[in-house]
């Protein structure tokens, strides 16, 4: 038990820190890390070392090299620095490299040395230069600060949406601050820097003074500051030796901590753990590093030589030239070196096997077992070495033996979970997660074969595991230039197949990405969704072909997405001939055009001699675009010509029989008064009657040639409306009616007037004359005819409208009709 614990420091009563080794490094170094610019990505990030010939007391006799290595020292890229010299260098997020320059030129690497873009600061940072520059990290991205030779910083929050903030001049600041850094608050990047005794905190619109609560007196420099890896605690190291711990909002003070060095520190970072209490920064000098906290006490180290720490989510990194540690507080849901801590004792029954039955009978006793076992399963995952691992499984496996209903999915769990993490530890893997970190960052690093091994051990979903990292392998695959395009496009297709999950048009953009665009459009042709190769295929100013592979979609959407992005693209004749080469996409604009661009339509019938179409085109806008007669009628004979090209007889007489009835509308508006326009022939004629205007419908109806039973039809209706009974019997009187007599029984009867319906019954010839009777209720008359015509279905008629009561005389005298007729 005591081997457990051997390397645990106590800071204070309740919080153990402990330093082990990750690896032992074998990078053959040929500069110091002091003669280098570092930079260590977190989650056991690769590291990257730049030699530094622009600093003042060293000449810049050859190109520096940029070396990135694994976190085990195994080479993962080498490449000679072509550029200008480099102010500081930083990991993304992404564990991309940028590379700040001195002209504030920012320069992003892959992980493997692929150069990926470039980005400037501005034109104040190339005019000013960079003086020092910080990569930090927000909820929003990687960002990037620079000090500028004029004392002026310059921020980005995000390097992907890159968006640049000329920070706020400090008041009063001449040189360079002692030191800086930026804290994010509220989702916003801010910078805080110190001037002599003062700290003044910049957003994007003041500078505000910032007084740190409870600081001992006498500070009159701040010599380093640190931000903890989730932002929210800061420390500070003074002039005095005093080392100041609080809250990132500057409203509470953690603790004070007097270190008797006021030498200033090369690196302060924070060491803290997830869900813990406990809040320690750990202090570099040349050769001393230093755990402090809210205790009196400390913890030393001896640094045998140069080092660099690196701030992790769960502790601290530090590697030299030799050697890579991790440093970090001992979980407290792990073992306690508290006497009788169960877990520490149940870890004791595999360690001496004589007093075994003992250790466990007094766990048992106090009914601590469950615990123990959960202690160790919890402790071995945060061992780094497997034979640590081993002792505390097989611990807690012992112990379960002793329980009835202890559920087996932690332990099995953690099994797994430690079988993954040994194996991306492996020296040549070079990943050193931490069981609190554990993302998924095997394919950042292009290990596939490994992690879909992983994926498989785990049984993860095909989509969430094997897909993502063939998409990933292809991505990758996509980028190696000394391999055709047909090959790789071959490649990546027999690899994929019809992998669910995988999306072509992904990797279609990164090989475009990468300037391989016919690349790219051999891998869309896998792409089975068309929705997905259209829009890829528009950004590489491949149109046409976006266009066809949108018809074939039937998707009509996405064809009118292209047709507008074309017509953006092309100039209008150009656009017009690609239309007229795919029939669908011609009708689909032609219905577009109708709707939102009339003056495209008529170029479009134009320019294919549609006369038809055209003239229908005229028409419309005679309707709709025109408000002046003229307009309209300009309009209409347009249409009429466009008709008589088109060899539409009846088309052209119809559109000039519509301008003379305008024209003729127009007149009867200004002689007559009244609303003429846009009526048709029909109602222009009933107006005029209702008007009292006979001879001048008469004369429009000759002029258009209204047969004369229409003719009757609209006088008829017309005078029964007015009620103009006189005018209307003399009307029937004029001459013979074309339409006969009946109508002017069924109108007369309409507008209930009896009276007069019954001149016009008489009048009715015989084969309607029953029926003109039934309608003025002449029943008995009715019969009287059906009888003499001897007509069945006019008798039949007559009985329907006969009633019991009144008309039972004329019921028998049908009747007996009928029964002469059968012995006829």
């Amino acid at each position: 038990m005591d081997c457990y614990t051997a390397n645990w420091n106590p800071l204070g009563d309740s919080a153990f820190y402990r330093k082990y080794e990750l690896y032992s490094m074998d990078w053959d170094l040929k500069e110091e890390l002091r003669d280098c610019l570092v930079a260590a990505a977190p989650y056991g990030g690769p590291i990257a070392l730049l030699r530094n010939p622009w600093r003042k007391e060293k000449a810049a006799s050859v190109r520096p090299v940029l070396e990135i290595y694994s976190a085990s020292g195994m080479p993962l890229a080498s490449l000679m620095w072509k550029s200008g010299p480099v102010v500081s260098l930083g990991w993304s997020a992404e564990e991309e490299l940028l590379c700040v320059q001195e002209d504030g030129v920012v320069l992003v690497y892959g992980l493997h040395g692929d150069f990926r873009r470039h980005f400037s600061m501005g034109n104040e940072v190339l005019q000013n230069r960079v003086l020092d520059a910080r990569i930090f990290h927000t909820e929003l991205g990687s960002g990037v600060a620079i000090l500028t030779g004029a004392h002026r910083f310059t921020l980005s929050a995000n390097v992907s949406d890159l968006k640049l903030r000329r920070m706020p001049e400090v008041p009063g600041l001449q040189s360079a601050p002692s030191c800086w850094t930026t804290l994010c608050r509220d989702r916003v990047a801010h910078i805080l820097l110190a001037v002599g005794p003062d700290l003044y905190l910049l957003d994007h619109a003041t500078c505000s003074p910032v007084t740190l609560p409870g600081l001992a007196p006498g500070v009159s420099s701040f010599l380093q500051m640190a931000v903890s890896f989730t932002s929210r605690h800061l420390a500070l190291f003074t002039d005095t030796g005093y080392i100041w711990m609080g809250t990132a909002s500057f409203k509470e003070k953690l603790c004070e901590f007097n270190c008797n060095i006021r030498a200033p520190p090369k690196q302060m970072v924070w060491c803290s753990r997830p869900r813990s209490k406990e809040r320690a920064v750990v202090v570099a000098w040349e050769r001393r590093l230093m755990v402090v906290g809210d205790t009196p006490e400390s913890i030393q180290f001896v640094l045998d030589e140069d080092s660099y720490l690196v701030p992790e989510l769960d502790g601290v990194r530090i590697f030299s030239r030799t050697t890579h540690e991790f440093l970090h507080e001992v979980p407290g849901e792990a073992l306690t070196r508290a006497p009788g801590d169960p877990g520490q004792g149940l870890l004791g029954t595999t360690k001496e096997s004589q007093k075994a039955d003992e250790y466990l009978r007094e766990i048992q006793e106090l009914g601590q077992l469950p615990q123990a076992v959960q202690q160790c399963i919890e402790a071995a995952g945060h061992e780094h070495w497997p034979d640590m691992q081993k002792s505390l499984l097989r611990a807690a496996s012992f112990g379960k033996c002793f329980l009835d209903r202890f559920p087996p999915d932690s332990f099995v769990r953690m099994c797994q979970d430690l079988r993954i993490l040994n194996a991306i530890r492996d020296y040549h893997i070079g990943i050193p997660l931490t069981y609190s970190q554990y993302p998924q960052v095997l394919v950042l690093r292009r290990l596939y074969p490994l992690a879909i091994q992983i994926c498989e051990y785990l049984r993860l979903p095909e989509v969430q595991g094997v897909s993502r990292i063939l998409a990933h392998w292809a991505c990758y695959k996509v980028q190696q230039k000394d391999v055709s395009d047909e090959d790789v496009a071959r490649a990546i297709n027999q690899k994929l197949g019809d992998t669910p999950g995988v999306s072509y048009s992904d990797i279609a953009a990164r090989a475009y990405g990468c300037g391989r665009t016919e690349l790219a459009i051999k891998l869309l042709e896998y792409e089975p969704r068309s929705g997905e190769q259209v829009p890829l295929l528009l950004k590489m100013k491949r149109s046409k072909l976006a266009l066809s592979k949108a018809i074939e979609s039937g998707d009509t959407d996405l064809v009118f997405t292209v047709l507008l992005h074309l017509k953006n693209e092309l100039n209008r004749g150009d656009f017009f001939m690609t239309l007229r080469n795919q029939p669908m996409a011609l009708s689909l604009y032609r219905q577009f055009c109708k709707h939102q661009e009339l003056e495209t339509l008529k170029d479009l019938y134009n320019q294919d001699d549609n006369h038809q179409e055209l003239g229908s085109f005229h028409i419309r806008a005679s309707y709709t675009a025109e408000e002046h007669i003229e307009g309209r009628v300009a309009a209409l004979q347009k249409a009429a010509e466009a008709f008589n090209k088109a060899k539409n007889d009846f088309a052209a007489k119809a559109t000039e029989d519509q301008m003379r009835l305008l024209r003729l509308q127009r007149c009867l508006e200004d002689e007559l008064g009244g609303r003429f326009l846009d009526l048709s022939v029909h109602d222009t004629v009933t107006t005029l009657i209702l008007g009292g205007h006979n001879k001048r419908a008469e004369q429009v109806a000759r002029d258009f040639r209204i047969p004369d039973k229409r003719l009757w039809w609209l006088k008829l209706t017309a005078l029964a409306d007015l009620e103009d009974w006189e005018e209307l019997e003399k009307f029937s009187k004029s001459k013979k009616s074309p339409i006969g007599y009946l109508p002017f029984v069924e109108i007369c009867m309409k507008q209930h007037n009896k009276y007069e319906a019954k001149k016009y019954a008489s009048r009715v010839g015989p084969e309607q004359k029953v029926k003109a009777l039934l309608l003025v209720g002449d029943v008995a008359q009715a019969a009287d005819v059906a009888i003499e015509h001897r007509n069945e279905a006019e008798m039949s008629l007559v009985l329907s409208h006969c009633t019991g009561a009144t008309d039972g005389a004329t019921v028998d005298k049908i009747q007996r009709a009928r029964a002469q007729a059968q012995k006829k």
